[in-house]
């Protein structure tokens, strides 16, 4: 082992020894763990309720069209109070939907409005939550070890993208209660790990003006380098994403049920987290903007050949690949807009970033809805794939800059 990845281990052991993230981590990965086995849960709730995938990309919209409304008001939020405690609420209000979804499926009244106007709930509380636990982290850990902090970050992510669904599809043999129970109490987890995570004293301001809450946008706008990165993340998994369709691929294309459906939904991330821990060892330090658009055309390939696909197994090795390819644009543009934005608006920064970052994932859930029903859902996934393909080319004329551009 040679002296860089000695004092590589000794920052994460220290990260891990420094209480503030270790509370801030454990709590990312239960929260997004239990978001993740919710969305497996509800995902086919509703299918198998209604059997139409338009009510599938319904659930996108719904839980999309809260974070629109609530976008500036939550960023001005998470840069006036204390971030703790923004995250701690938003965490309990998941906690307290998701334990009235298990109840209402084991009393047998869980129908579609009322799933849907429970995931509404949902998405009000991540519109709050996403730009707040994005801005909260550099306040969690030294200046000095950012990076490694957010590397991390993103690895409990990846590994809370992978364990919610798969650990979902395994406890479907004990049935739906069972998965939404399980979600609830990794949510109770997460809710504990915020309420005792130390004080960390960071400045606040006053927002007090419609410039002020629009700053983040104005920001984003001035920097065409960023703006250039996010916009090809937003169109390119808008036009490209498949995952709100899995259901119906599980059950009708593939025939693997509910497990399958976990194992598919958990793929990606699997792919995600492999990446990771390959950037962590060879580190993006050259021509990333090339790679960054190479990323967004290998997940725009995926996407058709996953269409396409009929193999269980083809289809899971794809959606790894996609995950990977996604990997590599999300550790650039999440960089790019951490290391680059002011403490003092993070808030209002990250969430105009986390809007771009629900339209191309809730809204795109809802495009790929309505473009199985009317297309048919092979169609519309192979059609999506080819459309990420022509935004790659058209942003690379847009956005000459974030070609060119060589160092994060």
């Amino acid at each position: 082992m040679n002296n860089d990845d000695v004092q590589v281990n000794l920052e994460q052991r220290s990260l891990f020894r420094h209480r503030p993230f270790r509370h801030y981590w454990s709590a990312r990965v239960c929260s997004m763990g239990a978001y993740q086995m919710q969305v497996v849960a509800t995902g086919w709730s509703v299918y198998v309720l209604t059997n139409n995938p338009f009510d599938l990309g319904l659930v996108g919209l719904v839980q999309f069209l809260p974070r629109i409304a609530l976008t500036l008001w939550a960023g001005a939020v998470a840069d006036r109070y204390d971030r703790r405690w923004i995250a701690l609420i938003c965490t309990l209000a998941q906690m307290v939907a998701c334990g009235l979804l298990a109840i209402g499926n084991w009393q047998g009244f869980l129908s579609r409005e009322f799933i849907f106007g429970l995931i509404a709930i949902i998405g009000a509380a991540r519109a709050f939550e996403m730009p707040t636990m994005q801005s909260l982290l550099p306040n969690v850990v030294p200046a000095a070890s950012l990076p490694r902090g957010l590397a991390m970050s993103t690895a409990a992510t990846q590994i809370a993208i992978i364990g919610g669904p798969a650990m979902a599809g395994l406890i479907f043999l004990a049935g739906l209660t069972a998965v939404y129970a399980t979600a609830t109490a990794f949510f109770i987890v997460a809710s504990v790990a915020m309420a005792t995570m130390p004080r960390i004293q960071v400045a606040v301001q006053r927002i007090r003006s419609s410039e002020s809450l629009l700053a983040g946008i104005h920001f984003i706008a001035a920097n065409p380098v960023i703006l250039g990165a996010i916009s090809l993340d937003l169109f390119a998994v808008l036009l490209g994403g498949a995952t709100a369709m899995l259901p119906i691929f599980a059950k009708d294309i593939l025939h693997v049920g509910p497990t399958g459906l976990g194992l598919l939904q958990a793929a990606p991330a699997f792919g995600a987290l492999a990446m990771t821990f390959f950037l962590a060892k060879y580190p993006l330090q050259k021509q990333v903007g090339r790679q960054l658009f190479a990323s967004v055309a290998i997940f725009g390939l995926g996407t058709v050949l996953f269409g396409l696909s009929t193999s269980f197994w083809l289809s899971l090795t794809t959606l790894i690949i996609l995950g990977a390819a996604d990997c590599v644009s999300v550790v650039i543009r999440q960089s790019l807009v951490q290391l680059e934005t002011p403490n003092d608006m993070r808030g209002r920064v990250s969430a105009v970033n986390s809007v771009f970052i629900g339209a191309s994932n809730q809204l795109g859930e809802f495009e790929s809805g309505m473009m199985a029903a009317w297309l048919g859902t092979v169609p519309s996934v192979v059609l999506g794939g080819l459309g990420t393909l022509l935004v790659v080319g058209l942003w690379m004329r847009l956005f000459p800059s974030l070609v060119r551009r060589d160092k994060l």
